[in-house]
């Protein structure tokens, strides 16, 4: 929860023209800010053109009713979102939601055409027991519940291991490649080797400039979702370089 819309503004406007037409040409760059100010970035990025993506924090399971302070997925639609956040680590944390509760929002993510971004990954604790692994496919498994195949090949999944998020600690390149190979090894098992293959998995949880290159360099790690860093608007071009050049290299 950070900016207001005139600091989304500036910060989307630094993102955009820090980055050049051939470096946006080689990695998709989207933007996740707030509810309250995702028109004025709309209007930004029409406006100017902007090679830019958008999308929300979160999403209801509801598409209207009476669900006062729900942001439904139509509401988004309307405003030109292509991605939604969910199951965010500070979701589950804060907001009680389950495996079960993110499905429903997985499922309106998908009736609205948007493009869910899926959030699974362990506490400090369950890594520390060795569960990690069991436990970030068992979230997988638990939001995608009843999610056909012709919708679950248009998720992203991002790992982020709680213990990472804002700390400073950061999973090893190693960590993180162990966790998206189990991510995509299981939507095969789900679905199919080919849906799992085609399927973006990426790694969030302090990605900086200094570590996004080795990082998304690893062979499951096909992005960033990018936190603190993320408002800094050089720092965060600097990590859509490093992505970029990473999709040359592969």
């Amino acid at each position: 929860m950070n900016l207001n819309h005139l600091e989304a503004l500036a910060l989307t406007q630094k993102i955009a023209f820090s980055l050049d037409e051939a470096q946006l040409s080689r990695v998709e760059v989207v933007v996740l800010p707030p509810f309250v100010c995702l028109r004025s970035v709309q209007t930004l990025v029409d406006g100017d053109r902007l090679l830019l993506g958008y999308g929300a924090q979160d999403v209801s399971p509801h598409d209207s009713g009476a669900y006062t302070g729900d942001v439904g997925g139509p509401m988004l639609a309307k405003l030109g979102c292509t991605y939604v956040v969910v199951g965010h680590s500070e979701r589950r944390a804060y907001h009680g939601e389950d495996d079960a509760v993110v499905n429903t929002k997985v499922v309106a993510a998908f009736r609205n055409v948007l493009t869910p971004i899926l959030c699974v990954g362990e506490t400090l604790d369950v890594r520390e027991a060795g569960e990690h692994l069991a436990y970030t496919t068992a979230q997988l498994e638990g939001a995608l519940a009843a999610v056909a195949a012709q919708d679950a090949q248009r998720i992203v999944v991002a790992y982020e291991p709680v213990w990472a998020i804002g700390t400073g600690q950061v999973a090893t390149p190693d960590d993180a490649q162990e966790v998206c190979a189990a991510i995509r090894q299981r939507l095969a098992q789900l679905y199919s080797p080919a849906l799992a293959a085609g399927v973006r998995v990426l790694y969030g949880g302090s990605v900086k400039s200094g570590n996004a290159a080795e990082i998304l360099g690893r062979r499951d790690v096909d992005g960033a979702l990018v936190g603190g860093a993320s408002l800094d608007g050089a720092e965060f071009a600097a990590i859509c370089v490093a992505a970029g050049n990473q999709a040359d290299i592969g």
